[in-house]
């Protein structure tokens, strides 16, 4: 379904998450002529369009592009949840301590053990649905959503950069301290956010992820 957002902007829903990752890799990887730019988000990616006389050729070619996404949607490897070969490259991995002061109230919400939790959590290939909140905190969704927890009852006034953290069935990485409400599981040493790195966010929507955990 596509709807107009404007004279110049159109709204593209693909029917799926994983829709909305294949058509922004397709989008990102091979741009359609007349696209100014687009925003993926949950469920939706809002294309804004050069000039309103471009409209209908971008709607049409989108168009053509969502039925070959249904197809790859449909495919074997993307129901298994391996988007590997489908315009993603490899998981970016995620070095991980599993040090976070939340992780024993997860485990026991699960009804898990730590181990548990922390296996769960590096055997999932996630994928960055949406980046929001702020620059490079990407929400990082699994195929399973095993390990959906809520956020906490009370944020915090301040959560470090690179805390890793669970809630609402997404995952994430903190890019920068900040106050925050999501359920800590974990550090990480890597950057989500760098001003001097081309693009600066190193995960984007679209993006699989894989979390490694190293020691103490």
């Amino acid at each position: 379904m596509i709807r107009p957002a404007g004279d110049r902007a159109l709204l593209v829903v693909p029917g799926s998450r994983v829709a909305v990752a294949v058509l922004a890799a397709d989008l990102r990887d091979s741009p359609i002529s007349g696209i100014e730019d687009f925003l993926p988000a949950l469920e939706t990616i809002l294309v804004t369009i050069v000039s309103t006389r471009d409209v209908d050729v971008v709607r049409r070619e989108l168009l053509r592009r969502m039925d070959v996404v249904a197809a790859t949607v449909n495919s074997r490897d993307v129901s298994r949840g391996t988007l590997a070969g489908k315009g993603f490259a490899d998981p970016v991995v995620v070095p991980v301590r599993y040090d976070g002061v939340d992780l024993a109230e997860v485990a026991e919400h699960l009804g898990m053990s730590r181990a548990e939790v922390i296996a769960a959590h590096t055997g999932t290939v996630w994928r960055c649905a949406f980046v929001g909140f702020a620059p490079g905190f990407g929400y990082l969704e699994s195929p399973d959503g095993r390990l959906t927890v809520p956020r906490r009852a009370q944020s915090r006034t301040a959560i470090p950069a690179g805390s890793v953290a669970l809630a609402g069935g997404f995952s994430a990485v903190y890019p920068c301290g900040s106050p925050g409400g999501w359920q800590l599981i974990g550090t990480t040493e890597v950057k989500m956010w760098k001003v001097d790195r081309d693009p600066p966010a190193l995960i984007r929507a679209g993006t699989p992820v894989r979390f490694e955990q190293v020691d103490p």
